[in-house]
């Protein structure tokens, strides 16, 4: 199997519908909504959360068949399941010594795959599946600053009185219109989450090819750092517990990424993995292998 491309053509199939998958609306606030795998609770992440919740399903606990098995249950007949890809490496010898005399070895990744299913898709024993914690109260707006402020090694951000949002790479900072010309305050941190994911790709911080190769508006690395960009946006709104609303001055974008999806089937999963390391580093945490 083709895993990117098989991947790719999920992407595709929805953005060819309408349905820009890293728009979705959080149905729940808060990391406590994203998918999770039922029995390590350990959240998934990269392109596998946008695969999973435009699947639909309201409960965010997942699980392979044989988990479902062993914990005393079975998949209901007829069920689908979804695909989650992961990183694994294996060690290649690439003909150098190194300083010890031994053969260097160079770590290469590639990518592979479990089927999952939704507990909504299963038949469990009662008590299986735990409630999701009582959430309380929302405050979005301070979680939305709180994750601003604790970004490490933050670029300057200029509220510069315009209708325009960007980053701008030479003096590394984020020039965005003050914040009552929005006409939601989500519309205005989600605006911001996407020109901070923009500025992890500076030299000083992850030095990313997309950005620091810039290649002007209809470039190859332009169309790929504004995916990345989207998805690290659709990431942090998720962890804030907010809606990504930037799709109103992101719509131009979609015909760029179908092109781009379509030429390059490593791009939807390459992208997601960026932008997952880049809102790991906006929320000052290590990025674990991606699951």
């Amino acid at each position: 199997m083709d895993l990117y491309q098989s991947i790719t053509n999920q992407i595709v199939a929805m953005l060819e519908r309408g349905t820009v998958p890293w728009h979705r609306p959080w149905s729940v606030a808060g990391p406590e909504g994203l998918p999770k795998n039922l029995v390590s609770q350990q959240p998934y992440r990269g392109i596998n959360v946008f695969i999973l919740l435009a699947s639909g399903f309201e409960s965010p606990y997942w699980l392979t068949f044989n988990q479902a098995k062993h914990l005393g249950g079975h998949i209901n007949k007829g069920e689908r399941s979804s695909m989650v890809v992961f990183w694994n490496w294996f060690d290649k010898e690439t003909g150098d010594l190194d300083s010890d005399g031994h053969r260097a070895v160079e770590k290469i990744p590639f990518l592979r795959f479990y089927n999952v299913f939704n507990v909504a898709q299963c038949t469990l024993p009662d008590g299986t599946v735990p409630d999701l914690p009582e959430q309380p109260a929302i405050e979005p707006i301070a979680a939305c600053d709180r994750i601003i402020d604790g970004m490490p090694n933050p670029p300057a951000i200029s509220h510069n009185g315009g209708s325009r949002a960007y980053y701008r790479q030479a003096t590394d900072s984020i020039h965005i219109p003050e914040r009552h010309r929005f006409p939601k305050q989500t519309e205005y941190y989600s605006t911001l989450f996407h020109e901070l994911t923009h500025a992890t790709g500076h030299s000083s911080r992850l030095n990313r090819k997309t950005l620091t190769e810039y290649d002007g508006f209809g470039g190859q690395n332009y169309s790929r750092e504004e995916l990345v960009a989207e998805m690290g946006a659709a990431f942090l709104c998720g962890m804030a517990g907010i809606e990504n609303q930037t799709i109103d001055n992101s719509a131009s974008y979609v015909a760029s990424w179908l092109e781009a999806l379509k030429t390059d089937k490593r791009l939807a999963v390459t992208a997601a993995a960026q932008a997952q390391k880049a809102a790991d580093y906006i929320l000052d945490k290590k990025s674990p292998e991606s699951r």
